[in-house]
């Protein structure tokens, strides 16, 4: 395990070698990675985060709901903080009773009585009020979720791919939204724990009183309880594990470049996912890749293990702490203590021992119960979770919006948009290799282009600059002779229509699939099944159950009664009469599917009185799962639109886009070739071939 300080510009860097890990942290950030300081940092980290902790408690408060609610939830936590102390009362009339007795052998019933009653009704009590707890708890956090739900959402959603994709903010979100998953608001998690911070400081202080106030006639009954919280305390906080199993505040970062590890991980998510299932079974895979995972094991040996366990072997000390030692002396302090006692009056021999079993009783019985240290850093991650909340909000998005209007005329989109590369080059983040290298190309308003090569020449990544998913490493994009940069990125997206190779479907209904290619135009049937029609899906979906109102992939799931472990049971009964599906997915094939894709891509096509149409269709292999039918019924629709939009196709498939093309580029990570289809096949070059290659079989 090498440590090494490494010099950057700005600050120095930190590298630590951790088994197969290594680990780069920032200087100067944060504090020293020491366990002994993990309370401290989490202090630290809390008092950081006090400002989004309260801006929540601000809004939490004004929320209608909760005016009555809160209050009343604080009430009941505190009432149920005080049963121990009561119940703790009762114990000591016990006590009294004891010593009584020692006086006069004679038992006083009536106390017994009323003793036994109040431990019962403790017990009553507490239950009710727990009841009651729960019942308030539900309707507040459902009120606080709802009251953050729009802007979180609304946080989330205007991020753009390179923004979202970008793992710190990941990381950002992840914290934000991670408890409602769960269905806990953050902001309700940051409250509850503070609220049972406080009645557990309640409880605890009303407990110690209660035995102080029984045990101080006691001969050293007050000495007793301090040393039997002492140890108590002190045998707790020595027991638990550390927290730090990961580096401290500041920046840093943790990686792996061990290609066995790497391997191992990949090969077990193939072994555990279903859905890698079917190439196993019928590739016969499963030897394989288990002989293979068992190879990679082997060569790494024992460091095979997540950063979070090699960082906390890492960090642990390699003797035992000052305050271990201490820990064993103050374990012995109670019992020194009575031995004393016992030695003075020996007399009191069995009522020390009784406070003595009372204190420990009660001091071990608290601390399992109501004290935790992880709840400080449950606390601290809670506090962390309203901070991102907010601050998601401030997330930059990578792509710069620009501040001009496009078009300046919106009519002039009937006519289609003109688009301009000049010497582009692109590489995709975290990536070695360019996908595209100093291209240059210009393709007029109206015309039709076709992007033609093979995989990975860069063809999808053209489309992706032109909708600015992404912006150019070097160069310049023109969009009607102007700066791409400058341009609204709302108003130059919905000049543009585009349809991804890789698309994918909407958790909605078919209706609102399709609709969602126009927001202006959703909402409108009849435009909806327009486009249907031209991407050549109308027919099948009427012909479904539920047509236009069908769900791909239904995102809500039926629930069903638990079967008991062993048996099965039969809902073909309730099914039935509850019209209960057997599966949430449509079975649509690859065809339809991508016809449903391509007709979300011509919502976009369509003019009304209201609005123009898009001046630009953008198309990602359109045609990748169309059976031959479909492919021509696709292109026909989209040769009545020549002339009206500006069209570019990115493809490896020659043939009825190609011979109509006003423009073809031949793409190799640059512009290769490029002309009509007649041009490029006068020049013999590596267009040609291909075309000879594919048409070679129906000649």
């Amino acid at each position: 395990m090498a440590t090494s300080p490494r010099q950057s510009d700005l600050l120095p860097i930190t590298h630590t070698r951790i088994g197969i890990w290594d680990l780069y942290e920032k200087r100067g950030h944060g504090l020293p990675r020491r366990s002994d300081l993990s309370i401290l940092k989490t202090f630290v980290q809390i008092r950081n985060d006090t400002p989004y902790v309260v801006r929540m408690f601000k809004e939490i408060l004004n929320i209608r709901r909760n005016r009555m609610l809160i209050p009343a939830f604080l009430v009941v936590r505190v009432l149920d903080s005080l049963i121990p102390a009561v119940s703790l009362w009762y114990d000591g009339q016990l006590l009294r009773l004891v010593e009584t007795m020692m006086e006069t052998p004679t038992v006083d019933t009536t106390v017994v009585i009323h003793v036994a009653v109040g431990r019962v009704a403790c017990a009553v009590a507490s239950h009710l009020l727990g009841h009651i707890q729960r019942r308030i708890e539900i309707p507040i956090n459902m009120s606080i979720k709802q009251f953050y739900a729009s802007d979180i959402f609304h946080s989330v959603v205007r991020l753009d791919i390179p923004t979202f994709t970008d793992s710190a903010v990941q990381k950002q979100f992840n914290s934000a939204t991670n408890q409602r998953t769960m269905g806990i608001s953050p902001a309700w998690e940051v409250f509850r724990r503070l609220a049972s911070l406080a009645t557990t400081t309640t409880s605890m202080l009303s407990q110690l009183f209660i035995l102080f106030t029984v045990l101080r006639r006691q001969q050293d009954g007050p000495l007793l309880v301090i040393l039997g919280f002492s140890q108590s305390m002190l045998g707790w906080y020595m027991t638990q594990p550390s927290r730090d199993t990961f580096p401290g505040m500041g920046v840093w970062a943790a990686t792996t470049t061990n290609n066995d590890y790497i391997r191992m991980q990949g090969l077990s998510m193939l072994g555990y996912d279903y859905s890698h299932r079917k190439e196993i079974v019928a590739g016969n895979l499963g030897e394989y890749i288990a002989s293979q995972f068992r190879e990679s094991a082997q060569r790494v040996g024992d460091g095979a293990a997540d950063f979070d366990e090699a960082y906390e072997a890492h960090s642990m000390r390699p003797f035992p702490s000052i305050s271990s030692f201490l820990r064993e002396t103050m374990h012995e302090l109670p019992e020194i203590a009575f031995m004393l006692s016992v030695v003075r009056k020996p007399t009191t021999v069995p009522l020390s021992f009784i406070s003595l079993a009372l204190i420990g009783h009660t001091s071990n019985s608290f601390i399992s119960t109501h004290v935790s240290q992880s709840g400080l850093f449950h606390l601290a991650a809670a506090f962390a979770g309203v901070r991102n909340m907010y601050e998601l909000k401030n997330v930059r998005n990578k792509v710069v919006d620009g501040t001009e209007r496009f078009p300046e005329n919106q009519q002039s989109l009937s006519s289609g948009i003109s688009v301009e590369f000049r010497n582009v080059s692109f590489q995709y983040p975290d990536k070695e290799r360019y996908a595209l290298r100093n291209v240059s190309f210009r393709i007029e308003a109206s015309q039709l282009c076709v992007i033609v090569g093979g995989n990975g020449s860069g063809k999808s990544t053209i489309l992706k600059l032109i909708s600015r998913i992404y912006d150019p490493t070097e160069g310049t994009i023109l969009i009607d002779n102007r700066d791409i940069k400058t341009l609204r990125l709302a108003d130059l997206r919905a000049a543009i229509s585009i349809l991804f190779q890789d698309y994918t479907h909407f958790p909605l209904s078919i209706r609102e699939n399709i609709g969602l290619g126009n927001p202006g135009l959703a909402q409108d049937y009849d435009k909806i099944r327009e486009a249907a029609k031209m991407g050549g899906s109308r027919d099948f979906i009427e012909e479904l159950p539920e047509g236009f109102d069908t769900y791909i992939d239904r995102p809500v799931d039926d629930y069903y009664a638990d079967s008991p472990e062993g048996v099965a049971i039969d809902y073909s009964d309730v099914r039935n009469v509850g019209g209960l599906r057997t599966s949430n997915v449509s079975d649509l094939s690859g065809g339809q599917n991508q016809r449903l894709a391509v007709s979300r891509t011509f919502m976009r096509s369509l003019v009304t009185d209201k609005e123009s149409s898009a001046g630009m269709l953008l198309f990602d292999e359109p045609s990748a799962s169309l059976d031959p039918t479909a492919e021509n019924d696709l292109f026909e629709n989209l040769r009545k639109l020549k002339g009206t939009k500006t069209m570019i196709f990115s493809t490896h498939r020659f043939g009825n886009l190609t011979r109509h093309a006003d423009l073809i580029l031949y793409m190799d990570e640059s512009v290769q070739e490029q002309g009509t289809h007649d041009e490029l096949l006068g020049k013999g070059g590596e267009y040609a071939r291909i075309w000879n290659l594919q048409a070679k079989p129906f000649l």
